[in-house]
């Protein structure tokens, strides 16, 4: 019979007693208690799904995290029996179950404890509100850190944190605010140079302590549904990255431009005002790509309708604006206004779409259009409605749309009560089992709704709030932020920590959404930005009048501010690679030091500094003022990106911060493909491809992926990937490549730009032709130039 222990305010704690049968078939494994089943499913090598049925009788067998594509690939695993405990085993891994409570200890193949349960897998009646509280406690291992769980304004090392999920607006939040916007229940272990990651897929409201109740203790738990959860090793956090995304899906590319810098403000309105700030863009060779019309586009802030006075032809704006090399993205909610004359509200009633209370009234609450009602996304037929509401606005020309107040927000209320019953893709339930995945489901139907009616082109979409596996289809922010030296701070940890949890593709409001940066703030936030996958400024400047755009603090911080946003332009073809591994491998755009250097303990608590992408280490100045900053450098030889002096790592290097510079390093042996300077994507053909390459000694890889930037072109094979590997030593250069291409791209040469190179030499030798070196392949920062064809495959440049 089953163990009942302690009382709570939620009733009695229930614990597995001993094993009395079990069974396998096929990568499934099944062990019967008294009353409890554990369910063990091996995925792959490194990969094993848990699920509990506490009262004998699994739940429905659903997600919305995970991918359609997610495939199980076990190759070799088995079972063996023990006198106390049952061992299923993989090439990676051993699994050891307890006879006696059901207790898993997960070791790697030589032994080695990678994570093991505390008091494992317990329960007890959520009396109040019906269903269990479902819990699993693990043993915190010496020294171990943990990470992960989405965007938690908080240390990056979450040890010694409680924290939670439930979406949550979360308007001027702060550092260690907790929940906000994002559910993402899954998080990484780190300890003895070991990761590991968990995904607990319940939709919840989930609670994860790292050790602040009890030192030793790491719970996980959710307030209703099954302990269901995945364990991912590593041992290479990067892996576990890989594997988590996998597993809840990777994104497709982006079109280009929204790689691109993005302008937004609550509201730019008439249209006269949105022609303005795009020809002030181009006067003053600010290069920008996007625009967004916040809720005053509106009529009466109806969802999918355009206010005729401020708006009287908003296709034509659209057309002016694209031919300037701008493209528009519109905020849609999801609140509908009660109107009888309004023909969405008419249809989503007439049809059922609405959500609704436990008692069958409509659920109604007030938005921004005053009284409205609120779209089941969680019914499929809602669904496809709501995707099929986009075709006027694609048809219109708008490229993109950015879902908000979707966790879902209402105001005063907070949010939907929990009575307000849900489809479920045919379920029913309540709301708290439907909250956290709200606004996750509003966006997967915006975008299919947009890839709909916008084919062949690719669509944009960003959304505020979402569930694990929201990165199929969308971009995020991180929400209403203030303008503070914190927020900036929280901008970098936040980005951070949405990449390694599968979202990389993110940013947060440069400036601050809510109150009035400085100059020197609005430009050091720029600099960080440059750094993050999704480059937009946001303000709520409708409320104080004040402009938040480039230019708007004076001469020299447009200055900074141009020069840096024009680097992000330069540096596309490395952005848009770095975008193609994490679509292709589910690699982390954006990697703490911990992810990328996890046996040098000195990275474990690294906030500041993160890789973006393979190449480059980035660091932010955080405090106004500041002359002066450390930044550790990981272990290699690391290039100061402003000047070549070069670095060796595994050590705290004092970095200078004078306005026009932040701390940018580049790795040793890496090749930085760059673009011309332009003032949008796709301005002009790029004649001449750059390629920076930085002499090291050791070996070293690089990639390029090209494709048009538009278009599903790519998924038939329209692309090109070019490997780039360096293996100099003290005597001389050498470069070699190899490519796949089957895209045609306008440049026919490249253009090399050599760093670094610690002797002066006469010719360059490419494809066993050599080229002369004279004065004028020399610069002034003792980088060497010279052109090389587009198809070469090897280069090599001899000390005399």
């Amino acid at each position: 019979m089953q163990v009942e222990t302690s009382s709570s305010k939620y009733g009695v704690k229930h614990y597995p007693d001993a094993i009395r049968e079990w069974k396998k078939e096929g990568n499934y494994f099944c062990f019967y208690t008294t009353e409890t089943i554990l369910e063990v499913r091996v995925i792959a090598d490194k990969i094993i799904r848990f699920r509990y049925a506490a009262d004998g009788t699994f739940q429905r067998d659903f997600s919305y995290a995970t991918s359609d594509t997610m495939e199980e690939s076990p190759i070799t695993f088995g079972i063996k029996e023990w006198e106390e405990t049952f061992e299923i085993y993989t090439d990676a891994l051993k699994v050891f179950i307890a006879r006696d409570n059901l207790r898993i200890t997960i070791s790697d193949k030589d032994g080695k404890v990678i994570n093991q349960d505390e008091m494992g897998f317990h329960w007890q009646h959520y009396l109040q509100k019906g269903g269990k509280i479902v819990y699993c406690s693990k043993l915190v291992q010496e020294g171990e850190c943990f990470y992960g769980l989405g965007d938690k304004p908080t240390d990056l090392n979450l040890r010694g944190k409680r924290l939670e999920n439930y979406g949550t607006d979360a308007y001027g939040y702060q550092k260690d605010t907790d929940p906000l916007y994002r559910n993402i229940p899954f998080y990484y272990g780190l300890h003895d140079g070991i990761g590991y990651g968990i995904f607990f897929d319940n939709t919840f409201r989930t609670i994860f302590d790292f050790g602040k109740e009890r030192e030793d203790a790491c719970s996980f738990w959710a307030r209703g549904g099954e302990m269901n959860y995945y364990f991912i090793y590593g041992p290479e956090l990067l892996e576990v990255a890989a594997s988590y995304t996998k597993i809840t899906g990777t994104p497709e590319l982006p079109p280009l431009w929204a790689l691109g810098y993005h302008q937004c403000r609550w509201s730019y309105f008439p249209d006269t005002r949105v022609k303005e700030i795009a020809a002030t863009f181009r006067k003053r060779r600010i290069p920008c790509d996007v625009i967004y019309l916040d809720i005053d586009y509106m009529d009466g802030f109806r969802c999918f309708t355009w206010n005729k006075e401020y708006f009287p032809d908003p296709a034509g704006l659209i057309r002016d604006l694209a031919a300037e090399g701008f493209k528009v993205v519109v905020i849609i909610d999801p609140g509908i206004k009660v109107d009888p004359d309004y023909s969405i509200y008419q249809e989503g009633l007439r049809n059922n779409y609405f959500c609704k209370r436990a008692d069958g009234a409509l659920m109604e609450g007030d938005v921004w259009p005053g009284k409205c009602v609120f779209p089941d996304y969680t019914n499929p037929v809602v669904r496809e409605w709501w995707s099929s509401l986009f075709k006027g606005l694609a048809e219109t020309g708008v490229r993109g749309v950015w879902n908000d107040m979707n966790e879902p927000a209402v105001f005063e209320m907070g949010s939907f009560p929990e009575d307000v019953r849900h489809d479920y893709d045919g379920e029913e339930v309540s709301h708290r089992k439907a909250h956290n995945i709200y606004g996750h489901l509003m966006s997967k139907s915006t975008a299919a709704g947009m890839k709909k009616y916008l084919l062949p082109n690719r669509p944009f979409l960003i959304t505020r709030s979402c569930y694990a596996g929201a990165q199929r289809w969308s971009s995020v922010w991180t929400g209403d932020n203030v303008s503070s030296w914190e927020h900036l701070w929280l901008a970098s940890v936040q980005c951070q920590r949405l990449a390694v949890s599968g979202i990389s593709f993110t940013g947060s409001d440069i400036g601050g959404f809510i109150g009035e940066p400085d100059g020197e703030l609005y430009t050091r936030w720029i600099q960080l930005a440059t750094f993050h996958p999704l480059m937009r400024t946001h303000s709520a400047s409708n409320e104080t009048g004040f402009n938040q755009e480039p230019w708007s603090f004076g001469p020299e911080y447009e200055k900074v501010v141009t020069r840096f946003i024009s680097l992000r332009y330069q540096l596309l073809p490395y952005l848009y690679t770095t975008f193609w591994q994490y679509a292709t491998n589910g690699m982390p755009m954006l990697r703490p030091l911990a992810f990328t250097a996890q046996q040098d303990p000195a990275t474990h608590n690294c906030t500041h500094e993160f890789m973006f992408g393979d190449s480059l280490l980035v660091s932010h100045v955080g405090e106004k003022g500041m002359k002066e900053m450390q930044v550790y450098l990981p272990e290699g030889n690391w290039y100061y990106f402003w000047n070549d002096s070069l670095h060796t790592g595994k050590q705290a290097l004092t970095v200078a911060t004078p306005l026009e510079e932040m701390p940018i390093f580049v790795k040793a042996g890496a090749v930085l493909p760059r673009y011309p300077e332009m003032q949008y994507t796709h301005e002009k053909p790029v004649t001449e491809m750059l390629l920076h390459v930085y002499y090291g000694e050791t070996t070293v890889r690089s990639m390029l992926y090209e494709d048009a930037g538009d278009h599903y072109g790519y998924r038939n094979g329209q692309y090109n990937i070019i490997t780039f590997k360096q293996v100099s030593d003290a005597q001389q250069f050498h470069l070699k490549k190899k490519y796949y291409v089957n895209y045609e791209t306008a440049y026919t040469h490249h253009r090399i730009v050599l760093h670094g190179l610690p002797f002066r030499p006469v010719a360059a030798i490419v494809d066993g032709v050599s080229i002369p070196l004279d004065r004028e392949n020399f610069a002034a920062d003792n980088t060497i130039s010279f052109l090389a064809d587009r198809g070469f495959e090897e280069i090599i440049i001899r000390r005399p």
